[in-house]
């Protein structure tokens, strides 16, 4: 359909197949799906390797891990919109898609692009869905070609079931990898969800902390650092969704609750020294850190808890005391979150 070899396409951007016709605000509608991470299904003019113009309709859709419900890969569908003569406009196309049978086929383009390709500027093609005949004459003027083309309802349902062919046998081969995904937003309900691109931003912060979501009933804790696993024992599944209270026990002081729940009602930071449990139900004493997270706009988006125990005998870490490097950590997340608000709001 465009020309290119597969040693051309794979690892390239999608800029590759845009041209001097194809329309800015189509590509920023494209690349707000992407950061919002949802589906999107757009008339897009593109060009082939010769650069000769074309319209296709482009379907493009999430695939969530089953693990914790992020995004790690995009799927891309192309389907060539043809073109009738002057007098009608657009025509259905005749055998532009196959019926996605041999798997095989895009497989190999399938598993080679990852989420960190598609976000760079705009989406990449993730192979081709199938086999697509491309109907456009290529004497066709420039002014026709530049008019606005849509896409039929038998194109657009070819693109649906060419999409849900390819998710099935990626959801299949995720089972046997044990890399579980799926084309829905899989996370539990109640839990709520971190958007992928916060999600890696706050990976990056190699502290053990928290994130809770005051919006949602009963305040669920949304993220939870790697080290946050390690020091409680956790997986990550055990801990999205609940309280931070999970981590109480018998002998934990219901006065240092009182004043953690104060906190959060004031919307004021806090540190307090609080007795709380591992999942072996070992006790350890956690010099606990909360402080509210706001958005570009000045609202309270989440609350973040910075954890670190306090029976370790040596706690400084490069030279900083526990105080510095909770303060730090909270100083990273409110620039996690306030770079996303900022890049909504500016979109």
């Amino acid at each position: 359909m465009f020309g290119y070899s597969e040693d051309e396409v794979i690892g390239r951007n999608g800029r590759v197949f845009q041209g001097p016709k194809t329309d800015r605000r189509s590509v920023m509608e494209i690349r707000e799906a992407i950061r919002e991470e949802r589906a999107i299904q757009i008339s897009l003019l593109n060009y082939r390797k010769d650069r000769t113009p074309f319209w296709m309709l482009f379907h493009m859709s999430p695939v969530f891990s089953k693990e914790d419900g992020r995004v790690i890969h995009f799927v891309g569908v192309q389907v060539p919109i043809p073109r009738r003569p002057k007098y009608t406009g657009c025509t259905v196309v005749r055998n532009a898609v196959n019926s996605c049978e041999d798997g095989a086929h895009f497989r190999k383009g399938m598993f080679g692009c990852c989420r960190r390709e598609v976000c760079s500027d705009t989406v990449m093609e993730i192979g081709r869905a199938s086999s697509l005949d491309s109907v456009s004459s290529p004497d066709d003027g420039e002014e026709e070609i530049n008019e606005p083309c849509e896409a039929s309802e038998t194109e657009k349902g070819k693109a649906n079931a060419a999409l849900s062919n390819i998710l099935s046998i990626l959801t299949h081969y995720s089972e046997l990898s044990g890399k579980l995904v799926c084309g829905k937003c899989c996370c539990l309900s109640g839990t709520g969800r971190l958007v992928s691109s916060l999600n890696i931003s706050l990976g990056r912060i190699k502290q053990s902390f928290v994130l809770s979501d005051p919006h949602l009933p009963d305040m669920p804790i949304v993220y939870a650092s790697d080290m946050f696993l390690e020091l409680t024992g956790y997986a990550r599944h055990e801990v999205l969704g609940h309280n931070c209270r999970f981590l109480s026990g018998l002998d934990t002081d219901p006065a240092t609750q009182y004043q953690i729940k104060e906190c959060i009602r004031t919307e004021q930071p806090c540190t307090v020294r609080i007795l709380n449990y591992r999942k072996d139900k070992t006790p350890f004493w956690n010099l606990l850190h909360i402080a509210p997270v706001r958005n570009a706009s000045g609202k309270v988006a989440y609350f973040v808890g910075v954890q670190i125990d306090d029976s370790c005998k040596n706690q400084e870490e490069h030279g900083l005391s526990p105080q510095r490097r909770q303060l730090s950590v909270v100083g990273a997340v409110r620039v996690a979150v306030r770079s996303l608000s900022m890049g909504a709001s500016t979109s």
